[in-house]
């Protein structure tokens, strides 16, 4: 695999959506674009909510992708513009600090992180002048990493337009950082892939360090997408921060039962590791160290030996100071049965066992099923749409992405595709006149696509 994402000389008027955004680009600042960035959006296959505390994922990137064109301006401004008009054009200067506003997450903020981690990589200052003009073809808030690839395609694009280089290892890892700015404490599978993506193969992301191995899907069964159309910001709510925090805690938790530094451990899959035990013997104990009903902050703060001040500032993140009660045993459990889940999912594609669609589909349905009750990241309209795709011939179907709304992916035997889309339409979109209006774009076959890359006019 090539190490930094690809220059591909492209053919503008052979793809309809490439010229259109060229015609946007001429209309708007008056000359023609000097490159083209796209970062595709993923679909996570099978480890939800893992990334963040250490252990691996297996995801996907989908054809949908952030497309941006670009060229460079002597105005000393980064000019920005969408295709979409529900977003609003944006005009910040080079030589002024960015500032990113997480109490409100604007489009434009989301690609100013990617700007901000590229610009604090290579301490440029200033940064050159820049006219954008993005196009999106990932649905927003819908679990399919539609922020974090524009994240990913504004740092590629300041990479270019201010002449470095970089390898798409340290991108994912500068774009994951500088997501943060918006409030969002990921774990890093969204850029990670968006960035290592090869067409053809799932990976398995691994951290620390970060690396990917293909995972070849079987023969005989497609992924498909399906939206449940209930939208879910992760940056405009807590939700995900607060699950981020509950493990950060559950981590301080266990390691101090078992006598370790609680105070350098803030990952459950660092607690596995000092200890080196296996995933089994990590649910086990779990089981025998934290009670299944909620902590409260005094019984946390008395166990830890804290006071309430540090349970603030060192547990807590800015959006999660209200939280009173934290469901310690049933987040851990997740987190480390679906870490097993991953490699069993692994495990069964590089066996290319008679039965490995129906076991992929049984690891699916365990995933979803601990999301909903232990997580519960899961919401009525997901649960019902699951439902619904495993009655029209789904193997497994479970939510994607950080959930509370957004997309469930289905496992499909390919003999049953049609008949399937026809069974989920009917079931789930059709009744609703909303859902039937977004019902194009809300449900489909999805294949594993490339990863973001460059492309020059021919």
């Amino acid at each position: 695999m090539a190490t930094n994402p690809p220059k591909l000389k492209t053919a503008i008027t052979a793809n309809e959506r490439l010229q259109n955004l060229k015609n946007t680009f001429e209309t708007k600042y008056g000359k023609s674009p000097l490159f083209y960035a796209c970062a595709p959006g993923r679909v996570n296959l099978i480890g939800e909510h893992i990334d963040y505390c250490g252990y691996s994922v297996l995801p996907m990137a989908i054809e949908q992708n952030i497309l941006a064109a670009v060229s460079v301006n002597n105005s000393g401004t980064i000019q920005l513009a969408n295709t979409n008009p529900q977003y609003s054009d944006f005009t910040v200067s080079c030589s002024e600090d960015i500032t990113i506003d997480r109490d409100n997450p604007k489009w434009h903020y989301y690609f100013l992180c990617g700007v901000k981690g590229i610009q604090e990589k290579f301490g440029i200052v200033p940064l050159s002048g820049m006219s954008c003009v993005v196009d999106g073809t990932i649905p927003p808030s819908s679990g399919l990493s539609s922020s974090s690839a524009l994240v990913c395609c504004a740092g590629l694009v300041t990479m270019e337009v201010n002449q470095k280089s970089l390898s798409k290892v340290a991108l994912a890892e500068i774009c994951a950082k500088c997501e943060r700015y918006i409030g969002t404490e990921g774990g890093g599978m969204d850029q990670s892939i968006s960035f290592l993506a090869e067409r053809g193969t799932a990976k398995l992301i691994e951290f620390q360090p970060l690396r990917a191995t293909d995972v070849k899907l079987p023969d005989g069964a497609v992924f498909v997408i399906s939206n449940c159309c209930m939208e879910m910001n992760k940056a405009a709510s807590s939700h995900f921060n607060i699950r981020v925090v509950e493990c950060r805690i559950a981590t301080k938790m266990l390691a101090q039962a078992r006598g370790l530094d609680s105070g350098r451990l803030l990952k459950l899959a660092q607690v596995q590791t000092e200890l080196k035990a296996s995933l089994e013997e990590m649910l086990a104990l779990v089981d025998e160290v934290l009670h299944p009903e909620p902590y409260s902050r005094e019984e946390i703060c008395k166990a830890l030996g804290i006071t309430s001040e540090q349970f603030s500032t060192e547990l807590l993140s800015a959006n999660t100071q209200h939280v009173t009660h934290f469901k310690l045993h049933q987040r851990a459990k997740h987190v480390y049965g679906e870490a097993a889940r991953v490699l069993q999912f692994k495990s069964v594609c590089d066996s290319v066992a008679a039965e490995s669609i129906q076991l992929l589909g049984d690891l699916m349905n365990q995933s979803h099923a601990s999301c909903r009750d232990l997580y519960e990241c899961s919401c009525p309209e997901l649960d019902q749409l699951v439902d619904i795709c495993l009655k029209s011939g789904a193997v497994g179907s479970r939510l994607t992405g950080a959930g509370w709304g957004g997309c469930a992916v289905s496992m499909v035997p390919c003999e049953k595709v049609e008949s399937f889309l026809q069974a989920v339409r009917e079931a789930y979109y059709l009744p609703d006149s909303r859902r039937a209006a977004m019902e194009k774009q809300s449900l489909f076959v999805s294949k594993p696509g490339g990863g973001a890359a460059i492309f020059l006019e021919e």
